[in-house]
C-alpha cells in the first residue's frame, strides 16, 4: 500500500477524512491518517495534556489504486489536493517518510510526550518518540513544553511540533 499526502483547509482536516471515509469504498481507500501529536498545557493552574495535528493542513491517503483514489476524491466537495512534484501527476510518500510516520506516531498515529534534559548546549532525550532524533530538534520551548523539529517532508522542508518536557538543565 502506497501513502499519498493530501493537502486541504487547516481546520478541516477531520471533516474531509471522515467524508473520504464514507464516501470513498475500503477497496479504493484502505485508510485515512491523520497523524497527532500529545502536548502538555497548563490552565486553571494544572498541567493538561492536548492533541493536536502534526501536519496542519494535510491528511495522509492510503491506498494501491492511486487511479481511482484520485477520480474519487475529484468528488468530495472540500479543497482537496493530492501533493506530487508536478502538478497533474500523482506521487506517493517515500519510504523513509512511512516509515518515520510509522515509527513516530505508533500504530495509533499519535506522537506521545518525550523527556529530556539540557546539559551545556546539547539536549539529551531520555525517553519518548524523540529518542535517537536529537538531530531533528531545531527549537526548544520549555515554557510550553515543546520541541520544532525540521523534517523533510512532500518534497519540502517542514517545521513540525511535538511534545517535550525538560526535567532538568545543567550548565
Amino acid at each position: 500500500m502506497n501513502w499519498y499526502a493530501v493537502q486541504v483547509r487547516s481546520s478541516y482536516e477531520h471533516r474531509i477524512a471522515d467524508k473520504c471515509r464514507s464516501a470513498i469504498s475500503e477497496e479504493i481507500l484502505h485508510d485515512c491518517v491523520i497523524p497527532k501529536y500529545i502536548y502538555a498545557k497548563k490552565y486553571q493552574g494544572i498541567w493538561h495534556e492536548e492533541r493536536a495535528i502534526l501536519f496542519p493542513g494535510y491528511i495522509f491517503m492510503i491506498s494501491d489504486q492511486v487511479e481511482f483514489l484520485n477520480v474519487a476524491l475529484k468528488q468530495i466537495p472540500d479543497f482537496i489536493k493530492i501533493i506530487g512534484k508536478k502538478q497533474m501527476e500523482i506521487y506517493p510518500l517515500e519510504e523513509e517518510e512511512i516509515h518515520f510516520l510509522q515509527s513516530f506516531g505508533k500504530e495509533d498515529n499519535i506522537v506521545t510526550m518525550s523527556k529530556g534534559l539540557i546539559e551545556g548546549n546539547q539536549i539529551y532525550i531520555t525517553q519518548g518518540p524523540l529518542k535517537g532524533k536529537e538531530g531533528l530538534i531545531v527549537k526548544i520551548d520549555r515554557h510550553k513544553r515543546l520541541a520544532y523539529l525540521q523534517l523533510s517532508m512532500f518534497h519540502k522542508e517542514l517545521i513540525a511540533k511535538v511534545g517535550l518536557e525538560i526535567i532538568s538543565k545543567c550548565l
